[in-house]
């Protein structure tokens, strides 16, 4: 029997996450919720119903006694890789279902929704407050996926439709590039494990805090500007084999990039298209949506390299986690006027993404959340135009294939001292 303690999980919360993964989708049309445009992209109905499978699945079904699934069938149906709770709908073949319908979706997380509340009425413990937690930032991360799925299927539309427009405003001027140079020195990073519901919440690959050594570097002040990647492209940055990983030259040939993803046009007529709308390129803006190996190479013709994620956590610790997330409404990166470690884009790395000394993954069948990720993985930070500013910290660790671009990622330069 589980012993209930003093803890009382705060339910506005659950209810706020909750709802805005529908306010995301309140814009769409019902086909727009059932589009799977490539494998890495997932419906909008798909991840309705997969981050209220986690709530039942984790919790009520562990914790609610008297619980009676929805459907049972939603079990393998949603489930997305958790290999020991068992089967998985296959990944590629999400946008085919046609049912269940997006009003059972609907229906399905009201059900659970309700059963959650009642779960809380009756008390909560460390145990249920940090499974609670967890639902709750796992839905978020999902809700930027949504943002990031959806721009891909209405980006690679013919029509080019909009999500939600906006006027794109004044031009606004970036501040100068410039590098804030750092200490040689041992630091710490990570955070001190907490995994109750008592504590503030980080995920398990965030942990345990421990101290890096570094040599003294300069980190710039600001993401690298479309007007700067131009620059780039302009030189024959997409041309120039010395200038690239073996991998990267390989995939940049094959996928035939000339420029980032979303960028329209040629030589000076630039346009790209947003979620907002399609517009004249912004030349002031970040840069967004380049692979990490399109951000090694604009690193290495600039005379910098990428920063590793111990530099840029570092860095980015002293300053508070304030920008252009999703509660801005921007849904784009905008021009920094001031230092700018959070928000706008995700910022790739040079680090691998692995575990760190003295990694312990959650307990149980969660266990499978991040470790099982850990091999061949860029690490990015920073948060983006479409995450939660709620959700987000100076230790938080994103992490892509190095040649994924549907992601709303950009670059900060690096340079040695």
């Amino acid at each position: 029997m589980r012993s209930i303690s003093s803890i009382e999980f705060p339910t506005t919360r659950y209810q706020s996450v909750r709802d805005q993964s529908l306010a995301i989708c309140a814009p769409l049309a019902v086909e727009d919720l059932m589009v799977q445009p490539m494998t890495d992209a997932s419906p909008p109905k798909w991840h309705l119903a997969h981050v209220t499978w986690f709530f039942e699945t984790f919790i009520l079904r562990r914790y609610a006694g008297d619980y009676q699934p929805f459907n049972p069938a939603f079990e393998s149906l949603f489930n997305s890789y958790y290999n020991g709770i068992g089967e998985q709908f296959p990944r590629p073949r999400r946008g085919t279902l046609s049912r269940p319908t997006i009003d059972e979706i609907y229906a399905y997380r009201a059900y659970v929704d309700e059963a959650i509340a009642r779960l809380l009425r009756q008390g909560c413990d460390d145990e249920l407050g940090f499974l609670i937690a967890l639902g709750l930032n796992h839905e978020q991360q999902h809700q930027e996926l949504m943002f990031t799925d959806l721009k891909y299927t209405l980006g690679t539309n013919p029509l080019e439709p909009i999500y939600e427009y906006r006027d794109p405003g004044d031009p606004i001027t970036a501040m100068p590039m410039g590098f804030d140079e750092h200490s040689a020195g041992i630091y710490p990073i990570g955070v001190t494990e907490n995994r109750s519901g008592s504590g503030s919440f980080a995920f398990d690959n965030e942990s345990p805090r421990h101290e890096v050594l570094l040599r003294a570097y300069a980190l710039g002040n600001r993401l690298v500007t479309n007007g700067e990647f131009l620059a780039f492209i302009r030189d024959g940055g997409y041309e120039r084999p010395d200038l690239w990983l073996s991998d990267g030259w390989t995939a940049m040939n094959s996928g035939g990039w000339k420029h980032p993803l979303y960028w329209r046009g040629a030589d000076d007529n630039y346009f790209e298209y947003s979620l907002t709308g399609l517009h004249q390129l912004d030349l002031a803006a970040p840069v967004c949506h380049v692979s990490g190996y399109e951000a090694f190479a604009f690193a290495r013709w600039f005379g910098g390299r990428l920063p590793t994620e111990a530099e840029w956590e570092v860095a980015a610790a002293a300053h508070k986690p304030e920008g252009n997330f999703v509660e801005t409404r921007q849904l784009h990166p905008r021009p920094a006027t001031d230092r700018q470690y959070f928000g706008d884009t995700w910022e790739w790395t040079q680090s691998s993404y692995g575990p760190y000394p003295g990694f312990s993954e959650f307990s149980g069948d969660i266990g499978e959340y991040n470790g099982k990720f850990m091999a061949n993985q860029l690490v990015l930070r920073g948060g983006s135009c479409v995450t939660a500013q709620s959700h987000i910290r100076a230790t938080y660790r994103n992490f892509f294939y190095p040649a994924d671009r549907w992601q709303f990622s950009g670059i900060r330069l690096a340079k040695d001292l």
